[in-house]
């Protein structure tokens, strides 16, 4: 494919093929043949990539390539506007908001529209800004994302499309775009004005698109646009690693693209520099059920290794135990901390091994996200709890405070000088007085907090914290979620898995004393640390990386696909994929780690089965020896 004259290409890169010395090959390629660099068009991802590629292409051939257009969409598609905004209404002299300034923007917006949407109910303007983003990216209406992701929404959205509205014709009266817009913008420059389309689809005389599985309606339309003079289009990706359609990416693109370009050619790299014959082995089993993809087999390179090794573990406190005490093992067989992940379908589920690697000393970052015990839904809902265990917690106080509405800094500190001149502050708390420590505007708000305090002290007793957590989520923080984060599903699954966890606890004591010594725990002076951390990492996350040794945790069916985003009729599909590309992440060795017992999620202990995903690729009634795994029976202590 790189010594393609042109016309429309589509590259299947299997995992591990050498996908970007393809691409940076191809370009090399081109120039070697004459064309100019200012007529090469590649678009990325991320700057990374787009710099990453332009520097290899620089090492093969001679010359200068700096005209040559390399980057990320919205870096190309800024490109093009600048010159040519004042077609659509706009100074060349337009400003580009970062996310941070598009969400004061829409606060701005909201607070105009808010006598109409009041309520504490009504999305923050940081969630109507991801709706509007995903209706811009995904070619919907707000309505169409409203009723999809957010239906308990719908009660406003007549206002939440007034907001948005306002929102996009501030933006314009104030001579600004936003990410989205540059997409948005461009391709309405490009569908408006033949005259530009023409211009640089002349200029384009070939397009090339790197992660093509990752695009979204709108980046594929305009891909499509730009190549539509010459039609030397050339894609790459894996239809087997699209896990982002949460994002907006559409599956479709890659799909259908042989539907669009009848005449396209289609190359698969199937070569896979990176895992050993038997973990490639596995992987390719694991995405057979799928049936839509292209189909192809990953074959390896490298000599024979282990078999993939199947951990059932008694349940999630003895997996987190034999993932941790593997990694000493390996560590002190000299292998380097930062050559080993753990990989799992939700944050939520490092929990427990990210308590367990603490205790052992073991240095560990997160590319998930930040610490468990670290998110600010989990030490909200941790800060009604130490106001239980500790009435007298101003820092408690003033972080409970802040979550509900028309308090702020200067009512939370009123609040907190009332309940410190009382001796005894629980009975203040109850009475009717503390409603009247603050104006009538916080009035409503203090009384929601004081009424969500009333069951907790009516409930508090041994043995009760998890009872006490989902009281906090009942009593209107769950609603206070919705209304603040666009992940609201996920963040109530760390609830629930805290709650689950909180049950093995007899006392509040013990439980907030216990995260206080994980969290406050120094791992600087740890020995292991000299040698790199072991990576903590969603499979979202771990998509392009590899390491040696992969752990992958819960690969129990309802986790791993998660129950949750079954729901979508392309849900299964979606997981295998996530399931295939956590598999291939792994050079030398991989473990499937999954625990026999779930001790909560409010149903008491359930006995649990192992992934769909690998119960399908077990020998069905054959021997041992020939299943693609091997079993590894963790001794009783």
């Amino acid at each position: 494919m790189v010594l393609e004259e042109g016309g429309p290409l589509l590259v299947i890169a299997g995992a591990g093929s050498g996908k970007t010395r393809t691409l940076t090959y191809r370009v090399a390629r081109l120039l070697e043949r004459g064309v100019k660099p200012g007529q090469i068009l590649l678009a990325t991802f991320t700057n990374k990539a787009a710099k990453a590629m332009l520097n290899r292409v620089q090492t093969l051939v001679e010359g200068d390539i700096s005209r040559l257009w390399g980057g990320t969409f919205h870096h190309n598609a800024h490109l093009i506007l600048r010159p040519n905004a004042r077609l659509l209404g706009y100074e060349n002299n337009f400003t580009i908001m970062d996310g941070e300034d598009a969400k004061q923007l829409m606060a701005g917006c909201l607070a105009e529209v808010v006598q109409k949407a009041a309520g504490d109910k009504f999305p923050k303007a940081g969630v109507i800004a991801d709706i509007a983003s995903l209706a811009t990216n995904r070619i919907e209406t707000i309505a169409d994302i409203v009723q999809e992701r957010y239906p308990y929404f719908n009660p406003y959205l007549e206002d939440i499309t007034a907001v948005a509205s306002l929102y996009e014709r501030r933006k314009k009266s104030l001579n600004m775009m936003d990410f989205d817009d540059l997409l948005l913008n461009l391709k309405k420059l490009l569908t408006d004005f033949p005259e530009v389309r023409r211009s640089y689809g002349e200029r384009f005389c070939h397009v090339l698109v790197d992660e093509y599985q990752d695009t979204n309606l709108l980046q594929a339309q305009i891909v499509d646009l730009l190549a539509s003079q010459h039609r030397n289009l050339m894609v790459v990706g894996d239809d087997s690693q699209s896990i982002y359609s949460f994002r907006g990416a559409h599956f479709a693109n890659i799909m259908q693209f042989p539907e669009r370009y009848p005449d396209c050619r289609v190359f698969k790299l199937e070569t896979n520099y990176r895992s050993t014959p038997e973990i490639l082995n596995f992987a390719n089993l694991s995405i057979t059920n799928n049936e839509r993809q292209f189909q192809k087999t990953l074959r390896p390179v490298r000599s024979e290794g282990v078999k993939p090794i199947l951990i059932p573990a008694r349940n999630v406190f003895q997996q987190a135990n034999f993932v941790s005490q593997r990694i000493a093992e390996l560590y002190r067989g000299g292998l380097p901390l930062n050559e080993i992940a753990i990989l799992y379908r939700a944050h939520y589920h490092s929990m427990e091994l990210q308590m367990e690697l603490t205790r052992l000393g073991i240095p560990f970052e997160i590319r998930s996200g930040i610490r468990f015990f670290e998110q600010a839904h989990i030490k909200d809902v941790i800060s009604y709890l130490k106001i239980l265990y500790n009435v007298r917690d101003e820092l408690a106080w003033k972080r409970v405070l802040s979550l509900y509405s028309k308090i702020g800094k200067t009512t939370a500190g009123k609040i907190w000088q009332f309940l410190a001149a009382q001796d005894d502050p629980q009975r203040a708390v109850l009475s009717e007085e503390f409603s009247k420590c603050v104006t009538k505007t916080a009035a409503p708000g203090l009384l929601k907090c004081q009424a969500a305090l009333k069951d907790l002290f009516a409930l508090e007793g041994p043995g009760n914290i998890p009872e006490l957590i989902r009281v906090v989520l009942d009593a209107g923080y769950q609603e206070y979620l919705q209304g603040k984060y666009p992940d609201t599903a996920s963040r109530e699954e760390d609830l629930q898995q805290l709650a689950d966890y909180a049950a093995k606890f007899y006392s509040l004591e013990n439980f907030l004393s216990e995260l206080a010594l994980m969290t406050n725990t120094d791992e600087a002076g740890s020995e292991e640390g000299k040698e790199g951390k072991v990576v903590l990492s969603s499979i979202h996350q771990a998509k392009g990386l590899e390491w040696t040794v992969v752990f992958m945790l819960w690969c129990a069916e309802g986790m791993m696909p998660l129950a949750r985003a079954l729901k979508d009729p392309e849900g299964e599909e979606e997981e295998r994929r996530l399931f295939y590309v956590a598999v291939t992440r792994a050079k030398d060795q991989l473990y499937l780690c999954y625990p026999l017992m779930d001790y909560g999620h409010g149903l008491g202990n359930m006995i649990l089965s192992p992934s769909r995903f690998i119960r399908e690729i077990s020998p069905a009634g054959g021997r041992p020896c020939d299943s693609p795994y091997e079993r590894w029976v963790i001794d009783e202590e």
